[in-house]
């Protein structure tokens, strides 16, 4: 009998520990790769958070108004573009699970050349099913961006600077 107490015992805390250890883990977990992550909010379904991106950090904000901040790589710079042909938005700050752009699962030839002169971008890109295209480009420098969707183009200069916005609305395609 008192062999049988033990193991209870033993068998309940090891369960009660693997219950609280869950919690904990699931309380602190911060992503290990952030843009996966972002990535995630992107291209998801949330009834129950929001998630918007700063030219520095991931804001996602729950139904109970918890809100957990992540930082973003000190050199890449997170940049949605939706490019349109009728509508559009207002936006500076990238809303992840709000933003909805005019153009979506549509392919682009998108080209991004940096302040030196190289090519950072060459190809296809397809927006998603919120119509952005998501991309991470180095951080503190100006691109001249052009994007091309069956006879018309858009091109803007576009930066990474902290304080930049993450969401462009702008680039009419013409």
């Amino acid at each position: 009998m008192r062999k049988m107490t033990i193991l209870i015992f033993v068998i309940s805390g090891l369960i009660l520990s693997a219950c609280s250890a869950g919690e904990e883990a699931a309380d602190t977990e911060t992503p290990t790769d952030i843009e996966q992550f972002v990535h995630e909010y992107s291209t998801g379904t949330f009834e129950n958070v929001s998630a918007s991106i700063t030219s520095n950090e991931l804001i996602v904000t729950y139904t109970n108004n918890k809100e957990e901040i992540y930082e973003l790589p000190a050199d890449k710079f997170f940049l949605s573009i939706a490019p349109f042909e009728e509508v559009t938005h207002p936006c500076f700050d990238h809303s992840l699970t709000g933003c909805q752009g005019e153009m979506v699962n549509e392919s682009f030839a998108v080209e991004i050349i940096d302040s030196e002169g190289d090519m950072i971008v060459n190809e296809t890109m397809e927006t998603m099913d919120n119509g952005f295209i998501d991309l991470w480009l180095p951080r503190n420098d100006d691109y001249e961006v052009k994007i091309s969707y069956e006879d018309k183009t858009a091109e803007q200069t576009l930066s990474t600077y902290e304080g930049d916005g993450t969401c462009v609305t702008t680039m009419q395609l013409l």
